[in-house]
């Protein structure tokens, strides 16, 4: 009798359920119709390309295909580490990204806590303006921006170093000078654009905590340092997780644009040895390898930086 009683039970039980996940749907279809934007953008460019990866195994034919191209297991791997000037793109990579994670990656922070200070509104909101704008230019125009004003025959920083009696600088052939250049113009690119993930997570912190801050005789840099900061870490932590994690992912405009043959011992990194191995040169196998290789790298360094920013008791990324 009593599996009978729930045997009957049962059927109302899944329409009762059912039921619900309908009602729940039909209330917020708008909600998962917008949601269905981004999963099919994932969807079509992020995920279904995935199947090219096996171009890394093959010796990859563009008349025969994915599915028709010979399969040669790991001799493209073999032929990449092969290279001398392999090495010579991860060392680049290498330096140019943990420059940018020494120097750039502060700057935002930096910003955002200068910015967070202000008082007078309207000045903040022409100085956010005015801090965004570059994130907007594009590397081609930048690229042009830069020759004009660091040129060392005809650049405007130059042309005052003549004028007060100094020789010309050599900022874009001399690859010291060339890293400083590049360096400096990534953080004034990309540095206002970053504030606005810190300036949200500024205004989660309770203003309460400032107010007894302040009846305990806090100045503005201790109200920074002990609530402030704190109040941002776990954003901080979560940032610089996923910074590590492109720590052998490189743009490929800033240094294709700003490089030349006189600084190419730097300039040249993973992303314009990919494009001038894979289409300048037509062998696909060999830069998808490289590819592959720099996505698996990639992910370790995630999963590293994840770990240890647990271990120390930040939520992290997962």
């Amino acid at each position: 009798m009593n599996e009978k009683l729930r045997s009957s039970q049962l059927p109302g039980r899944q329409t009762f359920g059912t039921n619900r996940r309908s009602g729940v749907l039909r209330k917020d279809y708008q909600l998962y119709m917008l949601l269905a934007l981004p999963i099919a953008f994932f969807i079509l460019f992020k995920y279904g390309p995935m199947y090219g990866v096996a171009i890394a195994l093959q010796d990859y034919s563009i008349f025969r295909g994915v599915t028709g191209s010979e399969w040669v297991g790991f001799d493209n791997f073999r032929q990449l580490f092969a290279m001398s000037q392999f090495y010579e793109v991860i060392r680049n990579t290498l330096l140019l990204n943990l420059l940018d994670l020494v120097f750039a990656f502060p700057a935002p922070i930096v910003l955002a806590l200068l910015l967070h200070e202000l008082r007078v509104v309207w000045f903040k909101k022409i100085s956010q303006t005015v801090l965004y704008l570059p994130h907007f230019i594009s590397w081609i125009i930048i690229g042009g921006l830069v020759y004009q004003m660091f040129s060392t025959n005809t650049g405007l920083v130059n042309y005052v170093v003549n004028a007060i009696g100094f020789e010309s600088i050599p900022f874009l052939t001399d690859k010291n000078y060339w890293v400083l250049v590049y360096l400096g113009t990534g953080i004034w690119q990309s540095a206002g654009w970053g504030t606005i993930i810190y300036l949200a997570a500024l205004t989660g912190i309770n203003k309460d905590l400032y107010e007894a801050a302040e009846v305990d005789g806090a100045g503005r840099l201790k109200k920074m340092w002990h609530i402030t900061l704190p109040g941002i870490r776990s954003t901080v932590v979560v940032m610089l997780i996923m910074q590590l994690g492109h720590i052998m992912t490189i743009g490929f405009e800033r240094p294709y644009v700003m490089s030349n043959p006189l600084v190419m011992d730097y300039a040249e990194v993973i992303s314009t040895f990919v494009y001038k191995v894979g289409l300048q040169s037509a062998q696909f196998s060999l830069a998808t390898a490289m590819g592959l290789f720099q996505a698996l790298i990639g992910l370790f360094f995630v999963v590293l930086a994840n770990t240890i920013a647990k271990r120390f008791g930040e939520q992290g990324l997962w």
